[in-house]
């Protein structure tokens, strides 16, 4: 299933793609685009926020940090085109997740089962570090889509303390209780948040799990290899319903 209606995600995804919010973003992601690496200089640059990935009715989320440069920057797709997108994928594949192993343009024909894929910070920022205001000014895309997604969304997997922290607010605005002090980052941890509000408009409980992000630094040094990643993504595709 994949259909929106016209306040649905294909909409939210059409007004994030449209942002201009954060100047320094703007002209980073802009110039990027401009540009360009040597390696991709026949591409037309995607250079505008990157939205989300995935069926409106999915089970599992997946949040990362924000687009690459010369990744989802380029391709117009969550971590299609760049190393950690290789890592990421693979795993997505591997563990029954994915159509295919690998993701390097928009139109590939890779499918994501039961999955969407999104970031707290939708523009490629420089050095990879987006400010805390940019972070906080992005915020409410990430709390409309969880919105969006309560009626399916069982267990969400980010990548990442960045994302960790970024994430957690957006939860409790979103209609999840979020403990106090709130919960610390670490890989494998998992966290359950209780729904807020009125029985009769609560959504279902939602299970958190943290995991060291795909990044090239984490990857190539073994601190996140490919087995730790198949497992948290096992673990959490398990508790949404989407495997056995």
């Amino acid at each position: 299933m994949n259909t929106h209606g016209p306040a649905g995600l294909a909409d939210l995804d059409h007004r994030i793609a449209g942002c201009r919010a954060c100047p320094r973003l703007v002209a980073w992601r802009e110039e990027v685009a401009r540009v360009k690496r040597a390696a991709f200089a026949d591409w037309t640059y995607w250079g505008r926020p990157v939205p989300g990935f995935g069926p409106d009715d999915a089970r599992l989320l997946i949040l990362g940090l924000a687009p690459a440069a010369h990744g989802g920057n380029r391709t117009g797709r969550m971590f299609t085109g760049d190393r950690s997108g290789d890592v990421l994928y693979r795993a997505l594949y591997e563990v029954g997740l994915a159509s295919q192993p690998e993701a390097v343009a928009m139109d590939d024909g890779l499918e994501l089962y039961g999955v969407r894929i999104t970031s707290p910070v939708h523009c490629a920022p420089p050095e990879n570090k987006p400010t805390p205001t940019e972070r906080d000014t992005c915020r409410a895309w990430l709390v409309q889509e969880l919105r969006l997604l309560r009626p399916s969304v069982r267990a969400v997997v980010v990548l990442g303390a960045f994302g960790w922290q970024a994430a957690l607010p957006a939860f409790a605005e979103a209609g999840w209780t979020v403990p106090r002090p709130r919960p610390a980052f670490a890989h494998g941890v998992r966290v359950t948040l209780a729904p807020a509000g009125a029985p009769a408009d609560a959504p279902a409980p939602l299970d958190l799990f943290g995991c060291f992000h795909v990044s090239q630094r984490n990857t190539f040094t073994g601190r996140l290899t490919p087995e730790m990643l198949r497992e948290v993504l096992r673990t959490a595709a398990t508790t949404a319903g989407l495997l056995p």
